[in-house]
This record gives structure tokens, C-alpha cells and sequence, in this order.
């Protein structure tokens, strides 16, 4: 096979882009806002990319956002199955002296030795910010609030959230419960894209439970009709705090801002960068994860192609008016020799803007290849020695 004439086709066969074009005569987009808060984020949660941050990393308290991962445990296990909706969950002393109406926190009145439901409680969590709710459901599905949090730190671990630590289900001031804008966009996409059906309950204004209605302290929701989510945040340490979610025209957005001074000026910073995201940017997926984009030449092997795509999806967020301009191709390791298993790198995919390389993407084999018989590989053995003497 002709290697160059190959790799040409690939390039061709990516229908992403147009001609190549001079990216110096295309107009800057005007500078991001700057925010009265302490740090915050804007992140696209298709893509996962950061398009304006503050201080994204700086480790700070993050009070009741705290509570977005409290409720991502708890959807979580139910999705597994470990606990159920409906299943009745006790109000432990613990529970109701430390999340209580007594505390001076946010509260969702659960009397001492009560039961209420998975449901309600998770509702009472996300809308009413209540204290006592989160502690009851990390009791019934850790045994002990401290037990709960090991598994908070573990599913941040998971998620790449690296500059976090839970010492608590609530987000009560621990010098040792910290974690960043940056880290609870992160933890807001997971929420967003993993449960879309538990993820609808951020977007209720308010909630009734035992003839007491509370309201959701968003006030985005009542603002803006494209916010459907997340939830807010305050304690005297760490001031108010919100991460916010919207969807215009198919596109999502999710901001995360720490340390704003009052209940309004949380709202008011948020909107900014949402209209700033949604005003300059855009987002399009090209191609899924799977999806074949080409068959690679193996060598030594029962098949004498593999076929290859990504292990997950391209999706890019750029300045509008760029991604109809992109230009990309696959690099594919000419001397793929056999056995191959599947999801082994064999290339990489670029994409450039102009000049700039603004994504690279692994290239990976969707099937496996066995080896070929004996003298298969004689035959390639021979091949590839001449084909080494050449290129």
C-alpha cells in the first residue's frame, strides 16, 4: 500500500472543514467579564472546556454546594440499586441536632425520630439546601456521616476533581472541607449528563414537605427561563457561592462562582458569564465515540485491516464563526503489526484552527486482530523489511 496516498484519503474522508484560512484578519472576541467573586468558572458541558475562569483552582469553602455531591452519591446508589426511592430513612439525633432548625443553618425540619423517604429527602437536599436531610441520607448510605464522606472523596477522585476534600455531607466550615470552582463544574457536568431524570429536580422553585414549603434559593430560576439548575451556597467564610446551568439553543453552559457578597450579587455575576458563553461561543460533536473513521493497514495479522475511531466523543467548543473553519487528519502508525486487541492506540486524530493544533484525540482500534497463520507473518516479515529499507 502506498503509505502517503493512504493518509491522504483519510485526511479527506474527515469532513469537518473547508479550505484553509488566514486566521490573523479574524476579529478577537471581546474580553470575558470580570466578576465581583473570589473565583468562578464558565465550562461548556458538552465539551468539558474551561472558557473563562478566575482562580478555577484555588481551594475554598464551598458551603451547601457541598451538597451537589451529596446528591450525586445518593442518585448514583439508587441508579445501582442499593437504595430504593421510596425507602423510609430514620432521623438520627445527629442528624436533627446538627441539621436542624437549632443549628441556624438551612433546614428542611425533619423531626427527631422521623422517617422520611429517599424522594423527599433528595428533594429536600437540592431545593431546600436542608442540613438535616443531607446527613440523614449519608447515614442511610454510609452507616456514619465520616463514612459518607470517604465515599464523597472518592467519587471527586474519580471524577479528576483534584483540588477537593469533604469532611462532611453538608458543607459546614471544616478547616479540612474545601473545593474549587473549577472542581464543582466538573461535578455539575457529571450531575447533568449521567442522570438526566434526577437531574430535572434542580430546576424546582420549591418544594412542600410535612405542610412546609421552601423555595429554592436560585433565583436564576425565576431570572432567566434557559437556567434549569444547580444550587447555591453560603456561610460567612465562604460568602455566597452558585453554580448555575442553562441550555439556548441546544447549547449548555455551566458557571461555578465562589464568594460574592450577598444573595443577589451571586445571581447577578453568574448571568454575566452565561451571556458571555452563550454570546461568543459555540459547540458542535463531529464524530462519537465508536464511530469508524478509517481501516488501518495491519500487518502479521488473520485480518489484514482493523478498524479505527475514538475512545470518546470529539466534541470542540470554540469562538463562533470557527468551527466551520477547522481542518483535520489522522496520523495512523504505518507498521501495525498483529496481535492488536481492541482499544489499542494506533494513531492519533489532530484538528488545527489555521496553524494552531487546538485538539488531539487518540486514534484506537475498534476490533481485535489475531495473528495471521505462519506464512502470513513469513510473508509480512519480508514485506516490512523492505518497506523499512524505503521509507
Amino acid at each position: 500500500m502506498n503509505i502517503t496516498s493512504f493518509a491522504q484519503r483519510v485526511f479527506l474522508s474527515l469532513c469537518l472543514f473547508s479550505a484553509p484560512t488566514v486566521w490573523a484578519n479574524q476579529p478577537a472576541i471581546p474580553s470575558a467579564p470580570q466578576l465581583a467573586a473570589k473565583s468562578y468558572v464558565l465550562l461548556d458541558a458538552a465539551s468539558g472546556k474551561v472558557l473563562v475562569e478566575n482562580n478555577g483552582d484555588q481551594r475554598l469553602p464551598p458551603a451547601s454546594l457541598t451538597k451537589l455531591m451529596t446528591a450525586y452519591i445518593a442518585t448514583l446508589e439508587i441508579r445501582k440499586g442499593k437504595i430504593g426511592q421510596q425507602d423510609m430513612v430514620p432521623v438520627s439525633e445527629h442528624a436533627w441536632r446538627t441539621g436542624g432548625a437549632a443549628s441556624g443553618g438551612s433546614t428542611m425540619f425533619l423531626p427527631l425520630n422521623s422517617q422520611a423517604s429517599v424522594d423527599d429527602l433528595l428533594h429536600g437536599v437540592i431545593i431546600q439546601s436542608g442540613n438535616d436531610a443531607s446527613i440523614a441520607l449519608a447515614e442511610y448510605i454510609a452507616g456514619s456521616e465520616d463514612a459518607f464522606a470517604d465515599m464523597m472523596n472518592e467519587a471527586a477522585a474519580r471524577l479528576g476533581m483534584s483540588n477537593s476534600h469533604f469532611m462532611n455531607a453538608t458543607g459546614l466550615p471544616n478547616p479540612e472541607h474545601y473545593s474549587s470552582a473549577h472542581d464543582m463544574a466538573i461535578l455539575a457536568r457529571a450531575i447533568i449528563n449521567e442522570d438526566q431524570e434526577h437531574y430535572a429536580i434542580y430546576a424546582q422553585k420549591e418544594f412542600l414537605w410535612n405542610n412546609i414549603k421552601q423555595g429554592n434559593r436560585n433565583l436564576l430560576l425565576w431570572r432567566d427561563k434557559t437556567v434549569d439548575g444547580l444550587k447555591t451556597g453560603h456561610t460567612d467564610e465562604a460568602g455566597y457561592c452558585l453554580v448555575a446551568s442553562a441550555v439556548r439553543d441546544g447549547a449548555r453552559m455551566i458557571t461555578s462562582v465562589f464568594g460574592t457578597v450577598s444573595e443577589s450579587a451571586r445571581a447577578a455575576e453568574t448571568q454575566k458569564l452565561l451571556t458571555y458563553g452563550f454570546r461568543f461561543f459555540e459547540t458542535r460533536s463531529f464524530y462519537k465515540k465508536g464511530q469508524e473513521l478509517a481501516q488501518a493497514q495491519v500487518w502479521k495479522g488473520a485480518s489484514r485491516q482493523v478498524k479505527a475511531g475514538l475512545a470518546n466523543d470529539l466534541t470542540l467548543t470554540l469562538p463562533k464563526g470557527q468551527l466551520d473553519k477547522l481542518q483535520a487528519g489522522m496520523v495512523i502508525n504505518p507498521q501495525l503489526t498483529a496481535p492488536i486487541a481492541q482499544g489499542d492506540v494506533i494513531g492519533t486524530v489532530q484538528v488545527k484552527l489555521g496553524e494552531e493544533l487546538v485538539h488531539s484525540a487518540d486514534l484506537i482500534a475498534l476490533e481485535a486482530v489475531e495473528e495471521g497463520s505462519f506464512f502470513r507473518r513469513l510473508w509480512d516479515s519480508i514485506s516490512l523489511f523492505f518497506f523499512g529499507l524505503f521509507n
